[in-house]
């Protein structure tokens, strides 16, 4: 009755004292039957003040918040029954108070008294019922309150926020989209919780704010908020990283070339999910999406940029900190994370025009450091591969700036346990070893003295008489070709070293690799090119072995078809130069050498080769391999040595040879075919040197069998020397061993 009688009389001061008395005096007394008191004088004053409540209100929250942390539990429920009452009668002038009366409710949410919490409820619709029919709440003023209280651990306190976050996004008016970088790294932990119905609230808002992403992407800050999902994409929950991965896709096909900037990052967070098992099968497949939404969006224009002379400027700075204030190890990782900062063209954004530079040394390093993980999956080493392959072809130019450092890894990679792994590492070689990027001067490779980069020359034996008419022009040959560039060489150097360092790796995947590569590049380089390298090899016993699967490819696979009718007939001066070449380095194995003269049709050749077998150690091994040179002549690939046999007149070299074969072998399966088959030859009395037309010797007239014939007994003879040695080292060692 006193209150009203003062308003009557619009008498402030005495509103003003009786409010003071029943706060000092009695709602922050120190005894408890006071504070009762003074909190229902407050509540019954502010019911006596009506309209103009809203004139001291300040006077009349304070001491009851006040109240709010008595240690009686009693007292609280008082003081939260005394606040509803006030705020019921002031509804919408309590908004400029609304922080300090949601910083008290979020204490109360967690009460551990039910009566308290019941009582903290009440107050909290009706204080959400007057915000969502206003118009003039302080969202601004707000959110550094909201995203304190967001990193709250305890459950009632965080099922708190996130039903006032729903009320918010509920109200027409207030847009907290664009605050959403404030509160989203607070959101995912809350994703995180132990309670299913706090995560299940969390998802819908989360929900709704990606709603709104997608209904408005223009005013959505990309930027600000894409470190916080690569975190996020990399979490131990299931259900965080799903939530976060599928945001990510969504912003990368939003934002696109915004994106950009994070693509070290993301690629951080992405690849690993590519090789999840069925367990995760639904964060695998968003996650492969993303990966190649992103991939998508690195284009051909990002080679010419020069990131000198580029500057970047972007809407906002990328999460900080300070945006996220709590914790630290996310803060941490967002700062390590934004060295992935730059990408290409432009992307309309919040009505900006966004200079967006491709950050390639940022990718590289999550692509190397991914290559070098042992322990990832195949998937994963896959889209790895894929990427680089697809940077090179999009980027060249700056790609090769880094090939230096990912070559040894690129080898290493050939000896992975998936074929699929392999096939695409060679892509990558491949491609290295042929755009013509890789020619640019100061790209070049450099592997010490035995990488001759630019050009490598190979020179075919020539007649003497023919020196004087014709010279030498012609007659050099390098597997430089303007498809391949100075990596090419240094490539087939390294593969012919891994070979040799990982015999498994010849013996499992030798034949693999090289047929794929032929594929891949141009066949007759990496013949010419493998053969010019294994003549200067000084481990003998691998320049043989590897001579023999290179023979073994040449003469029976399918993607060596073109090569093969190349130089069967030898009609060309390339492929006589070609000849020549395999020739020098098919010498380390006699076999092999005497297969490429009958590939050629150099049959005169290979019975004068046969002929030297008898200087020769015949080792169980040779006879091995002249048993699978008689099943190979048996094979389609020979077709047409054999139906020359028809013609005994023209070819007798050839049924000498194949006679000097079977002089060579003991009585085995292979004896018998060969025999079996030479019986089938007619006249074999017409078998006389002397009127031999030699078709095939006649295309290549020019070359010096003399002296091929004496650089094949040179090498043969070097090949004697070190077996010689070996067996000496041998005995030493039996010999010790005894002692």
């Amino acid at each position: 009755e006193l209150v009203r009688e003062f308003v009557a009389q619009n008498n402030t001061s005495q509103i003003k004292h009786v409010i003071q008395i029943l706060s000092q005096e009695f709602a922050l007394s120190q005894h408890p039957h006071s504070r009762k008191g003074g909190l229902i004088g407050l509540a019954a004053c502010s019911i006596a003040l009506g309209k103009d409540s809203g004139l001291y209100l300040k006077e009349l929250i304070e001491p009851v918040l006040t109240c709010f942390n008595d240690a009686d539990s009693r007292l609280r429920y008082y003081a939260c029954e005394a606040l509803y009452n006030i705020v019921k009668v002031a509804r919408g002038s309590v908004l400029p108070h609304f922080n300090v009366l949601f910083d008290g409710l979020s204490k109360l949410a967690a009460d551990p008294d039910p009566n308290v919490k019941s009582g903290s409820e009440l107050l909290d619709r009706l204080l959400k019922d007057i915000v969502t029919e206003s118009n003039q709440f302080d969202l601004v003023g707000f959110i550094p309150l909201l995203r304190e209280r967001i990193y709250s651990n305890n459950q009632y306190a965080r099922q708190f926020i996130i039903s006032w976050i729903l009320v918010l996004e509920s109200v027409p008016d207030i847009n907290l989209l664009d605050y959403l970088p404030e509160i989203l790294d607070g959101l995912f932990q809350i994703l995180g919780d132990n309670s299913k119905e706090i995560r299940k609230m969390c998802e819908v808002a989360l929900g709704e704010f990606l709603k709104e992403i997608k209904k408005n992407p223009s005013s959505v800050k990309f930027a600000e908020m894409a470190n916080i999902l690569v975190i996020h994409c990399q979490a131990s929950d299931d259900l965080i990283q799903l939530t976060a991965m599928c945001w990510m896709r969504e912003f990368i096909q939003l934002a696109g070339r915004v994106m950009l900037p994070y693509s070290s990052g993301i690629l951080t967070a992405v690849l690993p999910c590519l090789s999840y098992d069925d367990r995760k099968k639904n964060i695998k497949e968003v996650a492969n999406v993303c990966n190649q939404s992103l991939m998508k969006l690195v284009i051909p224009e990002d080679d010419d940029m020069d990131e000198a002379k580029q500057s970047m400027t972007l809407p906002a700075e990328p999460a900080s900190e300070e945006s996220l204030s709590k914790p630290e190890a996310v803060s941490g990782a967002i700062c390590v994370l934004q060295l992935s900062f730059l990408s290409s063209p432009s992307f309309l954004c919040s009505s900006e025009r966004i200079p967006v530079t491709l950050n390639l040394d940022g990718i590289v390093q999550v692509l190397d450091c991914h290559l070098h993980d042992t322990s990832i999956g195949m998937m994963t080493r896959i889209a790895v591969l894929k990427w680089l392959y697809h940077l090179y072809i999009k980027t060249p130019r700056k790609m090769f700036r880094h090939t230096d450092s990912l070559f040894p890894i690129l080898l290493r990679t050939l000896s992975d346990e998936s074929d699929e792994v392999i096939l695409k590492d060679l892509e990558v070689l491949a491609e290295i070893a042929s755009s013509p990027a890789g020619q640019t001067e100061g790209h070049g490779p450099s592997d010490g003295p035995d990488a001759r980069s630019n050009q490598v020359e190979l020179h075919v034996p020539i007649k003497a008489s023919q020196l004087s008419s014709s010279g030498t022009k012609g007659m050099e040959c390098s597997p430089s070709t303007p498809t391949m560039n100075s990596y090419f060489y240094k490539f087939m150097i390294n593969l012919l070293k891994r070979f040799s360092s990982e015999r498994k790796l010849l013996e499992m995947r030798g034949a693999f690799i090289i047929r794929q590569l032929c594929l891949l590049l141009n066949a007759e380089n990496i013949f010419h090119s493998m053969a010019d390298i294994l003549l200067r090899e000084e481990d003998l016993k691998f320049a043989s072995t590897m001579v023999h699967t290179l023979n073994t490819i040449l003469l029976t696979s399918s993607e060596l078809f073109q090569l093969r009718n190349q130089l069967k007939d030898l009609k060309t001066q390339e492929s006589r130069n070609l000849f020549c070449c395999l020739y020098r380095s098919w010498c380390h194995n006699p076999v092999t050498t005497v297969s490429l003269c009958f590939l050629t049709q150099n049959y005169k050749h290979a019975y004068d080769l046969i002929q030297k077998f008898g200087d020769l150690e015949v080792t169980v091994d040779f006879l091995t391999e002249v048993d699978k040179l008689v099943q190979l002549i048996e094979c389609p690939i020979f077709t047409y040595l054999r139906l020359q046999l028809l013609d005994v007149k023209n070819n007798p070299y050839l049924i000498k040879a194949l006679y000097g074969l079977l002089m060579l072998l003991p009585q085995s399966s292979a004896f018998q075919l060969l025999s079996h088959r030479l019986q089938c030859v007619p006249n074999p009395e017409l078998m006389q040197t002397g009127c031999v037309q030699a078709v095939a010797q006649a295309a290549a007239a020019n070359i010096d069998y003399t002296e091929l014939l004496q650089h094949f007994e040179k090498v043969q003879n070097k090949h004697l020397e070190a077996r010689h040695q070996r067996a000496g080292r041998g005995e030493q060692l039996e010999r010790r061993v005894v002692l």
